[in-house]
C-alpha cells in the first residue's frame, strides 16, 4: 500500500512539475482580428403561411472574423432577431469571406456564412442557413463601416429574402504564442529585451450563472401549451455565461448568453451585451450595476425579441482568481409581454492575460503562465433523436467548442450546438464539461481524449424535456502541426426528463493557442 502511495504522490509530482522559463523563449503573434456587427431586413413569407406573421424582421449578428492573411478571413457569426414576431430565432454558423482594397480606404469584401438555427420550425424546417453578401467597406484607423447586398436563405425552409443590410467593425487584438508552448511557467525581470510581452495585460472576468426568473404582468406562454398563452406565473430557472473586459479599473464591457432549463417546454435563451460598472470595490467585497441590450424568446409569446436587463449584485473575491457573486435584475422585452424579476448567483474567474503588467495601475507581474486553449468547429451528427408531435430523425448540428486546460491532461471545455438538418430547426444545446486527454503517440501525431459534459437543450420539438442534457464522448485527435488538429469522437445524448437517449458522432477541426495569465 505505501508503495503503491509513492507511486501515485511521484506521477502527480511530475505532473504538477513546471520548468521556469524566461520571456525570450516564447515567441509571440499578435492576431489584429474584428468584430462586426451587422444589422438586415429580411421580409417574411407570408403569403406562405395559415398563421399571422409579421411582414418584416429584423435580424442582427455578431461576427468575430480572423484574417488568414491580408486578402482572405475566416470567423464564427451569431445572428438573432429584435424586431417582427420571432423573438427567439438564434442561429450560430462559419465565415468565409475576402477583403481587398479598392482605392485608398475604400475596400470591396464578401463572404459567406454557413450555419443553423431558427424560430418557427415551420419556417426554417430543417434549420440551416447560407448568407452570401458582397459590398463596400470604408476602413479608418482600423474601425470601418459597410453597405452590403445578401440573400439571407434558410435553405432547409421556406424563410429567404434578399436585403441590404449595414454593418460596423471594431478592430481587437490578442497576443499569443504557439500551443506547444502551453502550461509553462516563468519569472518576470528586467533584464529581457524581448518588447512584444511587455504590453499591458487585459483585465477580464469569466463567470458561469445560475439564474432564477420571477415573471410578472402580462407574461405567457408560446402556442406549445395547453391551453395556448397560458400566463406564466411560476419560477423560471435559466444557466448561462458571461465574459467581462475591463475598459478602465472599474468600468467593463459585456456579452451573456443563457438558456432555460426548467419551468417552459426547453427552448428558452437570450443574448446580451452591455456595459457595467464596480461603484464600490474593496479587497474582498465590490459592489457593482450593470445594463444589458440584447434578445431572448422562445416557448413565450411572439414578440420581437429585442430586451433589456438592468441589474445590481455583490461579489465576494475568495482568492487572487475565484470569487462568487449575488445578483438581481429586471428583464424586460421592449415592446412585447415577458417581463420578469431576477436573482442568482455566479461562480466568477478573474484574470489578466496577454502582458506582463496591470493594464490600469502598471503593477508588474512576478510570475507568468501560459495558458492552452483549443477552439473547435465541428459537424455532430445525432442519430435518432426521440421529438413529440413528429417523427424521430437524425440531426446534423454546426458546433462551436472551446477547451480551457487545466494542465497538460486536463481541461474545461464548454459548447454550442445548433440544428441545420433533421427538420428540428431550432435546436440548440449549450453544454459544459471535464475532459482528459493522453500524450501525443506514433511521432506525436495522434492522442485519445474523454469527456463529460452537461447543459441545457430545447427547441424544433426536440423531446428533452425541460432542457437538461448529459452527453459523455472519447475520440481521437490527429495532429497536424503543433497548433492545428483534426478530430472524430462518439458518445451518447442523454436527456434525463425527456425521451432523448441519442448516439453521436462529431467530426471537427481545432485551433491551439497559448496565452499569458499574470499573477501577483
Amino acid at each position: 500500500m505505501k508503495k503503491s502511495l509513492l507511486i501515485l504522490a511521484t506521477l502527480l509530482s511530475l505532473q504538477t512539475f513546471s520548468q521556469s522559463y524566461d520571456l525570450s523563449d516564447f515567441k509571440g503573434k499578435e492576431m489584429h482580428n474584428s468584430i462586426r456587427l451587422n444589422y438586415i431586413l429580411v421580409n417574411q413569407p407570408t403569403e406562405q403561411v395559415s398563421y399571422g406573421l409579421d411582414p418584416t424582421m429584423g435580424f442582427v449578428g455578431l461576427n468575430y472574423n480572423i484574417p488568414l492573411n491580408d486578402w482572405l478571413y475566416t470567423g464564427v457569426g451569431f445572428h438573432t432577431a429584435i424586431t417582427g414576431d420571432q423573438g427567439g430565432l438564434f442561429t450560430l454558423g462559419v465565415n468565409l469571406g475576402v477583403n481587398k482594397q479598392i482605392y485608398k480606404n475604400l475596400y470591396f469584401d464578401a463572404n459567406v456564412h454557413f450555419g443553423g438555427g431558427g424560430g418557427y420550425r415551420s419556417l426554417v424546417n430543417g434549420g440551416g442557413i447560407i448568407y452570401p453578401n458582397v459590398g463596400l467597406q470604408y476602413k479608418s484607423k482600423g474601425y470601418s463601416f459597410g453597405v452590403q447586398y445578401g440573400y439571407v436563405n434558410f435553405f432547409t425552409g421556406i424563410q429567404k429574402d434578399d436585403n441590404v443590410s449595414f454593418f460596423i467593425e471594431i478592430p481587437t487584438s490578442v497576443r499569443t504564442t504557439s500551443y506547444a508552448n502551453a502550461q509553462k511557467t516563468f519569472a518576470v525581470n528586467d533584464v529581457s529585451k524581448d518588447e512584444f510581452w511587455k504590453e499591458p495585460a487585459v483585465k477580464s472576468v469569466q463567470q458561469v450563472t445560475f439564474d432564477y426568473f420571477f415573471p410578472i404582468g402580462d407574461s405567457r406562454t408560446d402556442a406549445s401549451t395547453t391551453p395556448k398563452y397560458k400566463p406564466i406565473n411560476h419560477t423560471l430557472s435559466v444557466l448561462g455565461f458571461e465574459y467581462q473586459r475591463y475598459l478602465t479599473d472599474n468600468t467593463f464591457i459585456y456579452a451573456h448568453v443563457d438558456a432555460m432549463y426548467s419551468g417552459l417546454t426547453a427552448g428558452f435563451m437570450n443574448l446580451f451585451f452591455g456595459v457595467g460598472k464596480n461603484v464600490i470595490e474593496t479587497k474582498h467585497v465590490n459592489f457593482f450595476g450593470k445594463f444589458g441590450v440584447g434578445a431572448a424568446g422562445g416557448r413565450i409569446y411572439p414578440e420581437g425579441g429585442l430586451t433589456i436587463y438592468p441589474s445590481i449584485g455583490a461579489d465576494l473575491k475568495l482568492t487572487e482568481k475565484f470569487g462568487l457573486s449575488a445578483h438581481g435584475g429586471y428583464h424586460r422585452s421592449i415592446g412585447g409581454t415577458f417581463e420578469a424579476y431576477t436573482a442568482g448567483f455566479s461562480l466568477k474567474y478573474y484574470g489578466l492575460s496577454g502582458g506582463i503588467s496591470h493594464p490600469f495601475t502598471g503593477e508588474k507581474s512576478t510570475k507568468i503562465k501560459t495558458q492552452g486553449i483549443q477552439i473547435s468547429v465541428q459537424n455532430q451528427t445525432y442519430f435518432d433523436v426521440a421529438k413529440f408531435g413528429i417523427p424521430a430523425s437524425d440531426l446534423q448540428l454546426i458546433a462551436l467548442k472551446v477547451n480551457y486546460d487545466l494542465n497538460h491532461r486536463l481541461y474545461l471545455a464548454g459548447e454550442a450546438s445548433f440544428a441545420y438538418e433533421g427538420e428540428s430547426g431550432g435546436y440548440a444545446h449549450g453544454i459544459f464539461g471535464l475532459g482528459v486527454k493522453s500524450n501525443k503517440f506514433v511521432n506525436d501525431k495522434f492522442s485519445l481524449f474523454a469527456e463529460l459534459a452537461a447543459g441545457v437543450a430545447g427547441g424544433g420539438r426536440v423531446d428533452s424535456g425541460e432542457g437538461v442534457l448529459i452527453r459523455p464522448t472519447a475520440g481521437i485527435n490527429y495532429h497536424v502541426s503543433d497548433d492545428f488538429s483534426f478530430n472524430i469522437s462518439g458518445g451518447q445524448m442523454w436527456s434525463p426528463f425527456g425521451d432523448v437517449n441519442s448516439a453521436n458522432i462529431n467530426i471537427g477541426l481545432s485551433y491551439g493557442i497559448s496565452i499569458l495569465n499574470s499573477k501577483k
